[in-house]
């Protein structure tokens, strides 16, 4: 059986053998959770040294806020934000450095600054001419399912059959994103836990991920769960602040279900809870 790898746009990532943190850099004034904490450039900078010291083996750098009620912001703006972040941690870390964005521009230009790896929580149904962009870079490219135009995301009704609505959605931006020269091995999936499902629906695509990944097979499969507002819900009510132990509960049970790379704020205790449930998870496959 061949190694599943995620090809970068310069170096191929061995998933497999133990799953791979991805540390969120968000440079923006209004993110749900961190909004403000590193929209200065040198303590953007800081911080991504901090989670690779931590053991981040990824960075998602991100300049426009996509929490609910969260501002678009144009793409002059988010070049400003994100571009002079991306070139500096670029030349200071060693692992790759994503960008978060859903803009054809804001991709080019942050991958002409360093990144190696475009995510996009559209998964091209935004600005499809993004894909161009990843190909032309040989890039990775995440993509996300979710719902609705960028001023929807949130609010949605919630769908009938969340399976069908993810895995066709996601097979429709493959799709796109070959056609446009992606290499299907740069291509990552995340089923989008939190954008325009229910708790009920986040809890049972979380739960079942081996379906998702069945469904969709052959793709690294990428969750982000870290202090989303279904956790609070679960915790009655918890701020995203007070999320902590909700996030490595669902960090574990993503890591368990298969996960190849989990995305998160708090890279620390992320990194010692995929360690644990690495070692778990290889125990169980064995039986």
């Amino acid at each position: 059986m061949n190694e599943l790898v995620w090809k970068t746009a310069r170096r191929t990532l061995a998933l497999g053998a133990r799953t791979l943190v991805m540390g969120v850099l968000n440079v923006t004034p209004d993110s749900f959770s961190d909004g403000g904490q590193f929209f200065d450039r040198s303590r953007a900078v800081e911080r991504a040294v901090q989670m690779v010291e931590e053991g981040a083996d990824l960075l998602d750098v991100g300049g426009e806020s996509t929490r609910p009620g969260g501002a678009t912001v144009t793409v002059e703006e988010e070049l400003r934000r994100v571009v002079p972040v991306v070139e500096a941690v670029a030349r200071k870390v060693s692992v790759p450095v994503s960008i978060d964005t859903t803009k054809a521009r804001v991709a080019r230009a942050a991958l002409d600054a360093g990144a190696e790896i475009v995510n996009d929580i559209s998964a091209l149904r935004f600005e499809p001419r993004l894909a161009d962009e990843a190909a032309r870079a040989c890039a990775g490219l995440v993509l996300m399912h979710s719902r609705g135009t960028p001023e929807q995301l949130h609010t949605q009704e919630p769908s009938a059959d969340i399976w069908k609505d993810v895995c066709e959605g996601l097979r429709r931006s493959v799709e796109e994103a070959t056609a446009r020269g992606v290499a299907r091995e740069c291509i990552a999936l995340d089923p989008g836990i939190g954008f325009g499902k229910t708790q009920e629906q986040n809890v049972e695509l979380l739960a079942h991920l081996p379906r998702f990944a069945r469904e969709l097979q052959g793709y690294p499969v990428l969750v982000g769960t870290s202090r989303k507002s279904f956790i609070g819900r679960i915790l009655g009510g918890a701020p995203a602040g007070a999320r902590l132990h909700g996030t490595m509960a669902t960090v574990t049970a993503a890591v368990l279900c298969g996960a190849h790379i989990v995305r998160v704020h708090d890279v620390a205790a992320a990194i010692e809870t995929v360690r644990v449930a690495d070692a778990l998870k290889a125990v169980m496959s064995d039986k």
